[in-house]
This record gives C-alpha cells, sequence and structure tokens, in this order.
C-alpha cells in the first residue's frame, strides 16, 4: 500500500498541534458557510491555496491530490449556475474549494497516528456517557485518510489499464471497478480488524 497523505516539512502549519489544525478546521468550516460575500470568500479561498502550498508539497502533486474533489465542486457550482444565479455559483465554488483545500493542507502536514490520537483524546469524554467509542471512531477517521491514496492510485490503474487496451477512460467504465474493488479491500480491512480484536462489536 502507497504511503499515508502527510508530507515532511517545517511550515506553520507543521508546527501547529494537531488540535489546534482541527479547531481551525472546525471554526473556517462554519465561518465559510455563514459568509455570503464574495469580498471575504475570494480572499479565503486565495489564503488557503497559499496555506496549502506553503507545506512545500509542490504545485502538480497538491493539483493531483485535489482535482477529483475539486471537480465535484466545479459541478456543484455549475448546477448552482443552472438553478440559482452566477453569483450563487462562484459563492458555492469559492466556499467548497477553500474548505478543500484548507483540509487538504491538514492532512499534509499530519500524520494518521498523530490523527488517531487526538480524536481518541477529544471523544474520551463522549465515551464515559456511552455516546461512542473513542477507539472505533479514530480508527474509521485513520483508515478513511489512509485509503484516499490508494483509491487515488486503484483509479490510475484502472484508466491506464483502458488506454493500453485503447478503450476511452470514461466515468461508468472505471467508476464501477473501482467502487468494486474498493468495497472488497473494505471487507478484508474489516475481517482482519475483528480477527485482531480491535471491536467489541
Amino acid at each position: 500500500m502507497l504511503n499515508g497523505l502527510d508530507i515532511e516539512g517545517d511550515s506553520p502549519l507543521h508546527r501547529l498541534p494537531v488540535r489546534g489544525k482541527l479547531v481551525l478546521l472546525f471554526v473556517a468550516a462554519i465561518g465559510l458557510f455563514l459568509v455570503s460575500d464574495l469580498r471575504l470568500l475570494v480572499p479565503a479561498l486565495a489564503l488557503c491555496a497559499a496555506l496549502y502550498l506553503s507545506t512545500g508539497i509542490g504545485l502538480g502533486n497538491a493539483l493531483r491530490r485535489t482535482r477529483l474533489v475539486l471537480f465535484t465542486v466545479l459541478i456543484l457550482a455549475g448546477a448552482n449556475y443552472l438553478f440559482h444565479s452566477l453569483h450563487e455559483a462562484v459563492v458555492v465554488f469559492c466556499r467548497l474549494s477553500a474548505l478543500v483545500l484548507l483540509a487538504a493542507a491538514v492532512t499534509a502536514t499530519t500524520g494518521i497516528s498523530a490523527f488517531m490520537d487526538e480524536i481518541t483524546r477529544l471523544l474520551t469524554p463522549l465515551e464515559r456517557f456511552g455516546f461512542v467509542r473513542a477507539a472505533d471512531v479514530s480508527l474509521a477517521v485513520g483508515l478513511v485518510i489512509r485509503f484516499v491514496p490508494e483509491i487515488f492510485a486503484r483509479y490510475q490503474d484502472i484508466a491506464d489499464a483502458h488506454r493500453a487496451r485503447g478503450l476511452p477512460v470514461r466515468p461508468l467504465t472505471t467508476l464501477v471497478p473501482l467502487i468494486i474493488l474498493t468495497l472488497k479491500d473494505a471487507d478484508t480491512i474489516a475481517m482482519a480488524i475483528d480477527a485482531r480484536g480491535f471491536r467489541r462489536h
């Protein structure tokens, strides 16, 4: 399997504690969805992009990591343009793109184990009241982060296989095998987790 999404570096975001990053992401998400003024959203998008690039990830790698999500954001913005207005479409694009880039920056500067440890600590008070199992939630988050690059790699392999056979790369012909392979991996991992006794249920 591939390495995680985090990269080595010494940027301000690398030095920020994990809890601070999660709080920053949470506050930014709330703020972005409370604001509809493009005079604030456009600079926020530029700031998030600059913060993401400041991690030392490089422009090409940054685009590869976020292009699929940003393409989805672009589709949503297009739908808002068709059913609402140009202003609403630009607002949606700036809002969601800024959040995606900030989340990508946080992910690029934080190791999976650090994420899992911090989430476990944050959810431990809720576990005492029986609301959640902190270890299960942190494990789920860690697996999601861990498998993002693996899913991207599988998609690239499927697309390359199509090109090698002279077939056009279409969404339906690539997404269906990608979903099947991902579900198979999920079943394998779930069985491995249960076999090692990580979950009580």
